[in-house]
């Protein structure tokens, strides 16, 4: 596992993966009779000196709030080829969803599983910045096998909204 990452949010500034997990089990035992979904994303941006990346961490507690945080990486190039940008997006998305293993999605499950009978369940996702829409349509299978291809449900435009709607906010 990558100790070098880190994140932050509105109220905490660099938390390892660890803090962020601590975060997520507090979040999800405040209210653990409710289906959440967690999601992955990541968007990017071009500017002058180069690129920035920002992938986040999205549990949504559907109908009852979310708690985030964010990764931020920067190239210092302009990347301007947009295969490049999704491919890199797609990979930082999969490296911060890696950090999530079997123990640890086991561990959020098992908070989860004594109110199963009142819905509560978890769902974990990979949202991809690319839709059926727009110049990254040619992308949509290539990208989804990878996340496929680690075992996680990928989504797409309209529904990634941790890549093109939270991630997207912080790339500006």
């Amino acid at each position: 596992m990558d100790n070098d990452l880190l994140f932050y949010n509105t109220t905490a500034d660099e938390m390892t993966f660890e803090d962020v997990f601590t975060h997520l089990v507090q979040f999800i035992k405040s209210d653990p009779q409710n289906f959440y979904r967690m999601a992955i994303g990541t968007d990017s941006q071009v500017h002058p000196h180069g690129t920035k990346f920002i992938t986040s961490i999205h549990l949504h507690r559907i109908g009852k709030g979310v708690w985030g945080c964010l990764k931020k990486e920067i190239i210092p190039r302009r990347i301007t080829s947009l295969k490049e940008k999704i491919y890199l997006e797609t990979m930082y998305s999969q490296e911060v969803a890696a950090q999530f293993t079997e123990d640890h999605i086991t561990r959020l499950i098992e908070l989860l599983i004594p109110h199963a009978d009142h819905g509560a369940d978890l769902a974990f996702e990979v949202h991809l910045d690319i839709g059926k829409k727009g110049k990254t349509k040619y992308l949509i299978d290539e990208m989804t096998e990878q996340i496929l291809a680690i075992g996680l449900q990928p989504k797409i435009k309209p529904n990634s909204y941790a890549a093109s709607s939270y991630a997207n906010k912080y790339t500006k």
